[in-house]
């Protein structure tokens, strides 16, 4: 488990609320650029119709649904003796 608890499948759970009758289903799985991240598209099916959401891995290790902040580059300001 990550440091925050927010596993995939609590995010599932949480965004998705699947059930027996209505399960939910990883249908994509991919890195993202640059840093490597994961991200996941998870679907179920709705009376109102399919219903899919992303879901991005983070540095911390805990998935959310939007994707992780770009590391841009920062300068120090620490003096050398």
């Amino acid at each position: 488990m990550n440091s925050t608890g927010k596993t995939l499948h609590w995010a599932v759970d949480k965004w998705l609320a699947p059930t027996p009758a209505m399960p939910a289903r990883v249908t994509r799985l991919s890195r993202m650029r640059g840093h490597g991240g994961r991200c996941v598209c998870v679907e179920t099916a709705r009376p109102s119709g399919l219903l899919a959401i992303f879901f991005f891995r983070h540095a911390d290790g805990s998935w959310n649904v939007f994707p992780p902040a770009a590391q841009r580059p920062a300068m120090n300001g620490m003096r050398v003796a």
